[in-house]
């Protein structure tokens, strides 16, 4: 019999942090009433940001985003920067970031778990910069600057403002911020269009009224502007579902891409999510499934052992399969986007081409599946993490 959980002994934690946190989401935990004893510390400690901060992530993981991005902007208000104390110190990390929701930065807290390396993540907003483009307060102390800030429309001009700045950094910078910003959907397809071995379908921005008034080639995708994780994505068959789809959104901006159908020779779907890091891909995971859309928590992977036995082999084998099949294309991703780590979502074509999804800096990455039902999945993210902290120590020394 598993031991009661005591949420009372993560309020006496100065900063819980994203990692505890989602993990006691992805294990069913009802972290509402960690919420609700956040709240009541606020209460007593009005000026305690890193409160602020635990409690807008749990807003977050709780599905209040309008109220976590209220408490995140109250928290960055009163304070910038939120350490992770390690012990035994080997190197510090300060990794950029954007005030948003959780798909706003790259989740680096995840790939420092358990290592000698401690993270400080500091909130840039555009007030910071002076007039000459220098930052108008001091950062705090750094081996390494990490670029956490993800494309999108809102943190397009951070990116841009950060970029001379950092571009004459006395620190390693590592995800610079002229790459990321290449990172939207169109520019993406762009960058990889004339690419041997990848099919990445062109993606065109469109306005609702330009959306209302053209001719396509059905089937396609289409998605708002800036929404992620399958958000009012659909596969739109006709115009007359188009006109439906358009009707219910209350975006003005699309992305429109024509649907390839991925579905291997037993009908499944298999999206893979892999990251480069300098350049050398890793597998994060393999998701299946009988729909199109495939997230790796409505793909069934825990209900199926089938499923994860597949997952597990193709674990096992990815450096002498997947990855040295599509050892090129990972190498002109990699030399295309600049980046020195990048997600990738991606399949196969019934050709054997890469299909790209999506590429961006900001995929989560994590090692808090259940062992008990992922027994396969600590040591290959335990090897996936070594090397993200590698490129970090390699930076400096």
């Amino acid at each position: 019999m598993k031991p009661i959980l005591d949420l009372n002994e993560f309020t006496k934690t100065p900063f819980i942090g994203l990692v505890e946190l989602m993990r006691l989401a992805h294990a069913g935990i009802d972290i509402t009433r960690l919420g609700q004893m956040l709240i009541e510390k606020t209460a007593n400690q009005p000026d305690d940001a890193n409160t602020l901060m635990d409690l807008s992530t749990v807003l977050q993981l709780s599905g209040n985003r309008e109220l976590a991005l209220q408490m995140q902007a109250e928290a960055i208000a009163l304070q910038r920067a939120y350490r992770q104390p390690v012990k035994n110190m080997t190197l510090q990390v300060l990794a950029l970031m954007s005030a948003g929701d959780l798909m706003a930065n790259t989740p680096i807290e995840f790939l420092l778990e358990n290592s000698g390396i401690e993270l400080t993540q500091f909130y840039v907003t555009e007030d910071l910069f002076t007039v000459a483009g220098a930052f108008n307060e001091d950062l705090p102390p750094h081996d390494v600057l990490f670029v956490a800030i993800a494309e999108s429309e809102e943190n397009l001009p951070l990116l841009k403002q950060l970029e001379p700045l950092l571009a004459k950094w006395e620190k390693p910078v590592l995800n610079k911020p002229e790459y990321i910003a290449k990172m939207s959907r169109d520019a993406a397809c762009q960058l990889l269009a004339d690419a041997v071995g990848i099919v990445m379908p062109e993606t065109v921005r469109h306005t609702i009224e330009h959306l209302n008034s053209k001719n396509f080639d059905y089937p396609l995708i289409i998605r708002p502007v800036d929404s992620h994780a399958g958000h009012d994505l659909e596969k739109i068959e006709s115009k007359n579902a188009l006109t439906d789809y358009l009707e219910r959104q209350r975006y003005n901006e699309f992305f429109v891409a024509k649907f390839v159908d991925y579905r291997n020779t037993d009908s499944l779907f298999r999206k893979y999510r892999v990251v480069l890091i300098s350049g050398q891909p890793f597998l994060c995971h393999l998701a299946i499934s009988e729909h199109w859309m495939i997230h790796y928590l409505n793909a069934g992977m825990a209900e199926d052992a089938s499923k994860r036995a597949e997952e597990a082999q193709a674990m096992h084998d990815f450096d002498d399969t997947f990855a040295k099949k599509h050892a090129a294309a990972f190498k002109t991703i990699y030399e295309r986007t600049g980046l020195d780590y990048l997600g990738i979502d991606c399949s196969e074509t019934p050709d054997g081409e890469l299909l790209i999804f999506e590429i961006d800096s900001c995929m989560i990455v994590h090692a808090i599946d259940p062992v008990d039902l992922f027994p396969y999945k600590p040591a290959h993210m335990a090897k996936l993490f070594a090397a993200f902290q590698r490129l970090l120590v390699e930076s400096v020394f």
